[in-house]
């Protein structure tokens, strides 16, 4: 932890592995038993270390009931799942991560969480940390339900959940999921099934406001840490600092390149020569909208 505040992220090479724990190795002898925290630590930190990388991403380890969400379905924003283990059992594995040269990287989830009766939805028999117009407060991707940013009580509630991880669970920085869906009103909605910002525009002013104050806290707080956006919208300056307008991140997950890049290495090597674009234009539009702002 000593070594990480003297460090900048953004000064250093860096090889991302991606992770979902309870389906990166498992036990065949006892019916494909899910490993623990504690039987993952040494397994992972060897393979990770092998194969050269810096740090490893978790797949969300926060509290969910829908296993086929893969964790994106949050209902305990501060509680790893107990599918492997206890919180002490995760801190042995991101502690032993660490004492072999490893950054870990977790997923975060505070733009939506489960409708489950069970969780945070309707918590106190009212719409607590929701929306209650459904225009606003449902997503209809993922028939899960939104924050309401514009109170102070939630924004408060999910800010203190980003510091526990990095505080103390020592995670190294955290990949902000799907913000793209947190910067417009209209998301995946039809005309009519959205309700439009005080301006009469689509952008999301309390959920702009919210992630601007996230990165000014965390890095503040937390020296040397990460914080990447998961956004694949023309949105400018995401990894631009808040006090020029940008949102504040360090680092952009562009779910569109990637998409670009596996399409590009699909087609015969004979004939990638003639889709070369698909390399290249989102580094130019990008490069470009960072100077236009």
């Amino acid at each position: 932890m000593e070594e990480r505040s003297r460090q900048m992220p953004l000064d250093q090479p860096i090889a991302i592995y991606e992770v979902h724990l309870g389906s990166w190795m498992q036990v065949p002898e006892e019916g494909n038993r899910m490993l623990t925290y504690r039987e993952l630590a040494p397994r992972l930190a060897e393979y990770l270390r092998h194969l050269k990388f810096t740090h490893v991403q978790f797949l969300p380890v926060m509290e969910h009931p829908f296993y086929g969400s893969w964790g994106y379905q949050v209902s305990g924003v501060f509680a790893p799942t107990s599918r492997y283990g206890t919180p002490q059992d995760f801190m042995y594995l991101i502690d032993h991560l660490h004492r072999h040269g490893i950054g870990v990287i977790l997923d975060w989830v505070p733009s939506h969480f489960t409708k489950d009766g069970h969780g945070l939805a309707c918590f106190d028999g009212a719409h607590l940390f929701e929306h209650m117009d459904p225009r606003q407060g449902h997503h209809p991707d993922w028939d899960t339900k939104i924050f309401n940013y514009g109170r102070n009580e939630v924004r408060s509630f999910l800010l203190s959940s980003a510091h526990c991880w990095l505080d103390v669970f020592h995670a190294d920085g955290l990949r902000v999921d799907a913000v793209a869906s947190m910067l417009f009103l209209d998301y995946s909605r039809q005309e009519g099934d959205w309700v439009p910002n005080r301006f009469g525009g689509k952008e999301n002013l309390e959920a702009i406001d919210f992630l601007r104050s996230l990165n000014e806290t965390v890095h503040k707080g937390h020296r040397g840490i990460m914080m990447i956006a998961e956004e694949s919208t023309a949105w400018p300056m995401v990894s631009r600092p808040t006090y020029i307008g940008g949102l504040g991140f360090g680092m952009k997950w562009d779910k569109g390149w990637l998409n670009d890049m596996l399409e590009y290495m699909s087609e015969d090597p004979i004939y990638r020569k003639y889709h070369h674009g698909k390399l290249s234009f989102r580094i130019p539009w990008s490069v470009q909208l960072s100077r236009l702002t």
